[in-house]
Parts: C-alpha cells; structure tokens; sequence
C-alpha cells in the first residue's frame, strides 16, 4: 500500500537501528521510483569547463545499469594537446564494501579508445592541436561538430524515457536558431517548442521529427548522424525552404549512411 512514513527522533526516545533505516532508504527510494523508466546517461549535471591546464567535471548525476551515481563536488581532470581524438570518459569500478559502507566507486579519465566499454560512459570528446586551448562556446548548432580545439558533446547520452537521448543544450541551440529562422512548417515550430519547453527532448520525439522532414521511414540513428540531418535541415530552413529532405525538396537528393 502506499504510505508515509518518516520516524521520531525525539528526546528520550530510543533510537533504533528501524528508524535510522527509513531514513537511509527515504531518498534512495524516491530517486529510484523517479528515474526507474529512464535508459542509462547523464541525468543531470555533469557539465564540463575548461582551464588551461585541466577539464572540470561538474556536480551531477547519472545512470548506469539501472544504480545512481553521484557526483557532489567539482572534478578536475588534467589534459593536453596530443592532436588525436580523446574521449573523456566516466568509468565505472568494481564495487567495494569495509564492513560500513557499500561503496561503488568511479573515475573520469581521458581515453583515445573512441568506443566505451559496458562499464564505460562517455561525457565528451576533443581533438586539441599543440599550443590550443579546448573551446566550449558554440557560435551556432553546426558548430558543436567542429574537429579540432571544440568540446563535442554529440556523443555523450543523456539518460530518456526508452532510451538515451541527446545533450539537450545542444538541442535548445538548434531550437532557437530554428524560431529564429523562416520556419514556417508546423513540425519545425512544434518540435523547436519541445526542445526549449523541456529539459530533455526525447529521443523517439528527435526521430519522429527527423522522419518527417526526411520524407523517410521512423528509423534510429546514432547522435552523430542526428547532429548531421539537423544542420542539412536547418540550413534548408535559413535558405527559405521547407527544411524537408524527401521527394517533394528541391535539387538533388542525398541519402544518409548510418
């Protein structure tokens, strides 16, 4: 049945192992009936900046093979130019217990392994050339994949209902260059309002959106092919067209490789 249960902590009572118990399960409870329909990513948080000699990871928290993790205070990570592609990535460790505490621990590290191990998650990337410095503000949507000195966050998931979605900063960079065009097609306005109107915009509502201005059938694609059809649509859309990619867009057609 539902309840509501919280215990009394009150002079010249005993305390009992119960009641410190339903205080150590409280939070823990609620947190996991809140995101237990949320796919493994970053739930919250976990914002990266940039120093000159180190990545900050921010607070935050994510989800990975359905437990919570959580992440209290900034984390300084040191990097340098190397001029290959390395991923910042959020590894997972063994779980661990002293008696007291249940510990399952983690480690941000740089890796130049693009793909992520199950106990892997990735939070961004950069290809850094000698003598730069890791940039972080983006001039339009199409600037989030640009190859060198750039933070791309396409890659990193964000824990969605059914699956992981996209970074939804990146998404609300899109919407809002998107209302600020001619967009005039009821689906352009309806899924700019989504991406601004919410925090996370589902992916299944991102491939629905893409179908339709494809011309093409619902199909999943990966973030980096996402990012791709969203700045062909986008630029179709500042060139006062209808943003539409199927049979009845103008001039040659081009076929997406996923």
């Amino acid at each position: 049945m539902f309840t509501d249960r919280f215990p009394e902590f009150r002079k010249g009572r005993i305390l009992k192992a119960e009641m410190l118990e339903c205080v150590r399960d409280y939070p823990r409870n609620l947190l996991d009936i809140q995101l237990q329909d949320y796919s493994d990513g970053i739930v919250a948080g976990s914002g990266i900046r940039v120093g000159e000699r180190h990545i900050f990871i921010g607070r935050g928290m994510v989800k990975h093979q359905g437990r919570i993790y959580v992440l209290p205070e900034e984390l300084p990570l040191e990097y340098r130019a190397t001029g290959v592609e390395c991923v910042i990535k959020l590894r997972l460790l063994s779980e661990r217990s002293d008696g007291d505490f249940t510990e399952r621990l983690s480690e941000v590290v740089l890796d130049e392994e693009l793909s992520c191990s199950p106990d892997e998650m990735e939070l961004g990337r950069f290809k850094l050339k000698e003598g730069a410095r890791i940039r972080t503000d983006y001039r339009s949507f199409a600037d989030y994949a640009t190859e060198y000195n750039t933070l791309c966050v396409i890659h990193a998931p964000y824990a969605g209902i059914g699956g992981p979605t996209l970074n939804p900063q990146m998404l609300r960079t899109f919407a809002s260059e998107l209302l600020q065009s001619a967009a005039t097609d009821a689906a352009d306005l309806a899924f700019g309002m989504t991406c601004l109107n919410q925090g996370i915009a589902e992916r299944t509502i991102i491939l629905h959106y893409l179908a339709r201005k494809l011309g093409a059938p619902y199909k999943d694609y990966t973030n980096a092919v996402i990012h791709r059809s969203l700045c062909r649509i986008l630029e179709s859309v500042k060139a006062g067209g209808t943003g539409r990619m199927g049979p009845r867009s103008h001039g040659p057609q081009r076929m997406i490789v996923d």
